[in-house]
């Protein structure tokens, strides 16, 4: 599989365009819509049929391009079984998988930070969204976001995964762009060195944080796909 991972400056927003290099087929995991001109270039540049637009969740802080580049290109929207989105294509939920030529890429669920975080793995590979950062994880204090079952997304789907796993996460606010599942197990402050399930639950129910600063707009324009906004 091959990988091209891109960034939205303002919301710190990971977009990553993944391939199979034989029949270039080709799906974007988390658009931006400030973005699609970018990402609508660089797929005909690199000539990829795209297939797909994948949602890690119904994002709070960007609207998704998957509606419009949809119009653009044909290509179907992926999102959580759970989302109450009607304008996706696909609903997908544990263990379901989506073919990108002889390459497969397989849906966790990983609610915690909402109720419709899903993460993609292809072979040694796995897509986080907001669930598991480097050296953090996503906040736990809306769209049905819980701490309890956050923890045991990372630790019974993520953590179960080789050592050697290559964790692609939805956001980085210092520039950092990867990391795998052993580091994240070793040196990450709320989750690593087998912290204790209740001592994760009581740190994140203790923070405060200001809303996301789309939330408003964010959440009911990603439940159209990024059609319809305002």
């Amino acid at each position: 599989m091959e990988i091209r991972q891109l960034y939205d400056a303002e919301t710190s927003t990971y977009t990553y365009l993944v391939w199979d290099a034989e029949s270039r087929e080709a799906a974007l995991i988390d658009s931006v819509d400030t973005q699609i001109d970018r990402d609508l270039q660089l797929i005909a540049e690199l000539e990829l049929d795209l297939k797909y637009t994948l949602e890690t969740h119904i994002h709070a802080d960007h609207i998704t391009a998957s509606g419009k580049i949809r119009e653009r290109l044909g290509s179907q929207a992926v999102v959580h079984r759970n989302s109450g989105s009607d304008c996706a294509d696909v609903l997908v939920s544990d263990g379901d998988s989506i073919r990108l030529g002889e390459q497969t890429i397989r849906i966790l669920e990983t609610p915690g930070h909402t109720d419709t975080c899903i993460s993609y793995s292809i072979d040694d590979i796995v897509f986080t969204g907001d669930a598991l950062l480097i050296r953090g994880c996503g906040r736990t204090d809306f769209q049905a976001g819980d701490a309890g079952k956050l923890y045991d997304s990372i630790h019974d789907k993520l953590f179960s995964l080789p050592d050697s796993t290559i964790i692609y996460p939805g956001h980085d606010y210092r520039g950092l762009r990867s990391s795998t599942i052993g580091e994240e197990k070793a040196h990450n402050p709320r989750l690593g060195n087998n912290r204790p399930k209740q001592d994760f639950v009581d740190l994140m129910n203790a923070l405060v944080l200001d809303p996301p600063k789309k939330i408003a707009e964010a959440v009911p324009g990603n439940l159209e796909c990024g059609l319809k906004q305002g």
